[in-house]
């Protein structure tokens, strides 16, 4: 599966549907395409991990630092869709206590507007 970054803006929250692996040669352009999101007004981020197959160091690296450059925006970031393997990583990496990680779109939409009023 080849590496692909799309966004949509949907009921107030920009949803970034990520697919293929996020590693030392894909972070930088997931980095690049976030950083992009971001300065296009994009503040509060759902992140789609359904079709993510593999997430290494580097990419969990470029997700902290998005989710900092947000914060520091008062913007969020929270993840929906992740599968077992990628679930697994950021149990290790401990990253679930920053990270919101729902089961559903739905779920995550619904988090931001209770957060957000």
């Amino acid at each position: 599966m080849d590496f692909a970054v799309e966004h949509r803006v949907e009921k107030g929250v920009t949803v970034v549907k990520i697919s293929g692996e996020i590693d030392v040669f894909t972070s930088p352009r997931l980095r690049e395409e976030l950083l992009d999101i971001i300065d296009n007004g994009g503040l509060h981020l759902v992140v789609d991990l359904g079709e993510v197959t593999f997430l290494d160091s580097t990419g969990l690296g470029v997700l902290v630092g998005i989710y900092h450059r947000l914060r520091a925006r008062e913007g969020s970031m929270s993840f929906m869709g992740v599968n077992d393997r990628v679930r697994r990583v950021f149990h290790v990496t401990q990253l679930t206590k920053i990270f919101v990680l729902h089961h559903s779109l739905e779920d995550a939409i619904a988090a931001h507007e209770s957060a957000a009023s």
